[in-house]
């Protein structure tokens, strides 16, 4: 589930449990778990019921399903971030002009999927934003809530089953044949 969008409600979103990553340099954890298993990142869909944008520099809103809200905040200094300093000014102009886009969308009421990567900000749990689609269908969100139920009981709540690490004694017969391979591989 690590590089995978992990469909969750807002419910399952806030239980995540944070642990710092060796390679942080900050006191926020960047390493999340659900049920042992890592979630980098997600999809969630609600209702926008909050939204405060900062200038030029993000656009934060809260997107509310029902179980919960989660917060979500959408970057928008691309064109003046140290982070962008070394791609392609085309590529930073598109993905500044999507984001222009994606805030302009962002309205009070508006039915949103929104899909992103989990981050910390001060000890409180946020959507980086990737993308985001306004649903026009109303049942969208009941049909989300159905595909979370449905994706948590067959494989997110699954346990992990690793295989061993070598194979048991049982696997190797008796006969000769078996005895000659197993000298072969010493």
């Amino acid at each position: 589930m690590q590089n995978t969008r992990v469909k969750l409600l807002a419910s399952d979103f806030l239980t995540l449990t944070p642990k710092l990553s060796s390679y942080s340099s900050s006191s926020d954890p960047t390493l999340f778990f659900r049920k042992g298993k890592q979630v980098s990142r997600i999809e969630t869909l609600g209702v926008v019921v909050s939204r405060e944008r900062k200038g030029d520099r993000y656009l934060k809103f809260f997107i509310d399903d029902g179980t919960g809200c989660i917060s979500c905040i959408l970057w928008l200094n691309h064109l003046n971030s140290t982070y962008f300093a070394r791609r392609n000014p085309s590529d930073v102009r598109l993905i500044a002009d999507m984001a222009q886009d994606y805030a302009t969308s962002i309205q009070l009421g508006v039915l949103a999927r929104v899909r992103g990567c989990v981050t910390c900000f001060r000890g409180v749990l946020q959507i980086t934003v990737d993308d985001v689609f306004l649903e026009r269908d109303p049942n969208a969100e009941i049909l989300h809530w159905l595909d979370c139920v449905k994706l948590a009981r067959k494989f997110y709540d699954v346990p992990t089953v690793r295989p061993p690490l070598c194979r048991p004694a049982q696997y190797f017969n008796n006969n000769n044949s078996n005895k000659r391979t197993f000298e072969n591989l010493r």
